[in-house]
């Protein structure tokens, strides 16, 4: 909702298909490669002929344009579909600062901040100045860099629940580095990544917030 409030104060129509499902990533990553082909087909179709698709996710986003081609390898007619769509699929700092060309979006947060670099976002689509420029640019922001921005949280999807212990001391590296910082908020572009971080600070007794990057870019103080 808040990326739907973004786009429209910019100008922009936003369309909501209530047909859409998943990416596949989480079928994709686990293995099971037929089942996904099965959904990401159903968002080839259902996006087909949609003139640009913003997603408010750095996984979902390399997802389908890092891994659609691998996944439909040897059909045809569905690769045509993926090289058609692909260059249309933006994640969402991605479009508003490439593709847009706003970065000063008149909004307003008062807190001190610092940004984790999700995997995904980072390593996949290189995406690093994009959602730190449009940060710089919020009134009343302090932006704080962390020492660990650029490591995992140690989510990674089934990652968490198969690495139990790995992942859980990932989290604890990680909420050391953001505690260090005094921030009051964590933002990122993943609310996979959020919602691990946010449960790992809870259970340290941390009370620091966790937002998306929307949320602070449709906020008004």
């Amino acid at each position: 909702m808040a990326m739907v409030d973004v786009l429209e104060r910019l100008g922009f129509t936003v369309e909501f298909r209530r047909e859409q499902t998943c990416c596949a990533q989480p079928a994709f990553n686990s293995g099971y490669h037929t089942e996904a082909r099965t959904v990401a087909a159903h968002f080839l179709d259902t996006f087909g002929d949609a003139d640009t698709i913003v997603v408010p996710s750095g996984s979902c986003t390399s997802m389908i344009t890092h891994h659609y081609a691998e996944l439909f390898a040897g059909d045809a007619k569905r690769q045509q579909q993926v090289r058609e769509l692909t260059p249309r699929v933006f994640e969402f700092s991605q479009f508003l600062v490439d593709v847009a060309q706003f970065d000063d979006l008149g909004a307003s947060f008062p807190h001190k901040v610092t940004y984790h670099d999700s995997c995904h976002a980072l390593r996949e689509l290189g995406l690093k100045d994009a959602p730190r420029r449009l940060l710089g640019k919020v009134r009343g922001l302090e932006l704080v860099e962390m020492g660990a921005a650029e490591e995992c949280c140690g989510f990674g999807g089934l990652f968490s629940v198969k690495f139990a212990p790995i992942s859980g001391a990932m989290a604890r590296t990680k909420v050391e580095s953001i505690v260090a910082t005094g921030a009051t908020h964590v933002v990122s572009v993943d609310s996979s990544c959020l919602m691990q971080l946010r449960g790992a600070l809870a259970r340290a007794g941390h009370r620091i917030e966790t937002v998306h990057l929307a949320e602070v870019l449709a906020s008004r103080g």
